[in-house]
Parts: structure tokens; C-alpha cells; sequence
């Protein structure tokens, strides 16, 4: 049964116009045939395809906040989560790596007393149907490494793009947050941490997209200049 909460949806996008329509015809089919009482926000950062023309077909269902340029996917998930009026907020990638219908475990959690729930590729390796290539997957879990030595141990996959926060997790920490790349979810993280909000953790299923925009080499540089950033910003 559909929770009677205000869920909001919020999708992060930069030149995702050949991938977005499916994801955004995907969501509303499904929060529309499970009941739900729901906005879906796009924030689109800076796109020079044709993002906005796309999402914007979805105006009777779709709130879209347009970035003045390529800012970044942690600036653009904190606009939209500050944006949001929902009681429970997700956010997903646009490429719905991690199917719309996973949302019930985000929920479940949730309505079970957990401020944030994350969706985890590192629970149940057999959930993730199609795997990144390996020097990805090797990079991911030696960020994960640093994540573990600089912040807190006992999350295994902080970079999943599917969490949920309730809403008052969300008023409560998104302001704080400063970082606008990819290592936005380590500092939301740390912030919840920091705050004593409850974080759960959820197996989700995760399918690999071939067409991912994040370097593998220049990305990860950054992403580990932003991680040494998140203390200084936050003494």
C-alpha cells in the first residue's frame, strides 16, 4: 500500500536528453499506478542538449529547475531537495540505474523510524544485474577505502544515486552541505552522522549504464580533492 505522504523525486540531469524521457515516463507510470501523492523535481545543470525540451513535455507532473550553468551533481541534488515539499525525498539518477519500484524499501525504512535510508550496491553483489567495467568497480571501492579512513566505517557504498531523506533530515542537513561534485554524498553523509540521524542502509538492484558521465580518472581526482575539503569546510 502506497504511503499517504507527500513523496518527492528529485533527478539531478546534465545532457541527459536521450535518457531522461524513458526515466521520467517510468516514474509517473509507476507513483501514478501505485497511488502515490507525489511531485517529481528535475534540476537540470547547465544541459546543452536538449534536457529542458524533454522534461519539459512532462510539465503536468514535473517541476523543473534549471540551473544558470554546469554547477555540478551535489549543487543540483541540493537545490532540488530544498526545492521539495515532500515528507519523504528521494533522489535518483536520471538513468534510473536503480529501477523506480525500489523506492518501497527507501519508504519502508523510512516509515520505520529511519531519518535517511541509502540504496547499497555492496549488500547483495547478485542485485546488481549488470556490473560497471572492473577498473570502475576497483576505483569505487578504493574511494570507499578513503571514505572508511577519513569519516565513519559501517557504510559500504556511499555512492549509490538513490537515497531518501525525510523531510526534516533534508531541511536539516542540505543547507549545511557545500560540496557541489560527485563527493556531495560523503558530506551529507558525514553532516547526518555528525547530527545523530539515523542512516539505514538498503540492498538495491543497480543496473550499469554504458553511457555513465562521471571520468574515471579525472572524476576521481576530484572527488578525492573534495573528500580532504569536507573537515576543512566543516570544523
Amino acid at each position: 500500500m502506497a504511503t499517504d505522504k507527500l513523496l518527492s523525486i528529485i533527478i539531478p540531469a546534465y545532457n541527459e536528453g536521450d535518457r531522461i524521457e524513458k526515466s521520467l515516463q517510468s516514474a509517473v507510470d509507476y507513483l501514478k499506478g501505485h497511488g502515490y501523492r507525489f511531485e517529481i523535481i528535475v534540476v537540470d545543470d547547465g544541459s546543452t542538449d536538449d534536457t529542458v525540451s524533454v522534461a519539459s513535455n512532462y510539465e503536468e507532473h514535473v517541476h523543473l529547475l534549471v540551473q544558470p550553468r554546469n554547477m555540478g551533481k551535489g549543487a543540483a541534488v541540493r537545490s532540488g531537495m530544498l526545492e521539495a515539499k515532500g515528507d519523504i525525498r528521494i533522489f535518483t539518477d536520471a538513468d534510473f540505474s536503480t529501477p523506480i519500484y525500489e523506492i518501497e524499501k527507501l519508504i519502508d525504512a523510512i516509515e520505520a523510524g529511519a531519518d535517511i535510508c541509502i540504496g547499497s550496491r555492496a549488500l547483495d553483489a547478485s542485485m546488481i544485474k549488470e556490473h560497471q567495467p572492473f577498473y570502475r568497480e576497483f576505483m569505487g571501492k578504493t574511494f570507499n577505502k578513503f571514505v572508511q579512513l577519513l569519516f565513519f566505517k559501517g557504510i559500504s557504498d556511499t555512492q549509490c544515486g538513490f537515497k531518501g531523506f525525510t523531510k526534516e533530515a533534508a531541511e536539516k542537513i542540505f543547507p549545511q552541505a557545500k560540496i557541489d561534485g560527485f563527493s556531495f554524498d560523503v558530506e551529507i553523509l558525514f553532516l547526518a552522522s555528525r547530527a545523530d540521524l539515523r542512516i539505514e542502509q538498503v540492498s538495491v538492484e543497480w543496473y550499469n549504464d554504458k553511457r555513465s558521465k562521471v571520468n574515471p580518472i579525472k572524476d576521481s581526482i576530484k572527488m578525492l580533492i573534495e573528500l580532504f575539503r569536507i573537515k576543512t569546510l566543516h570544523k
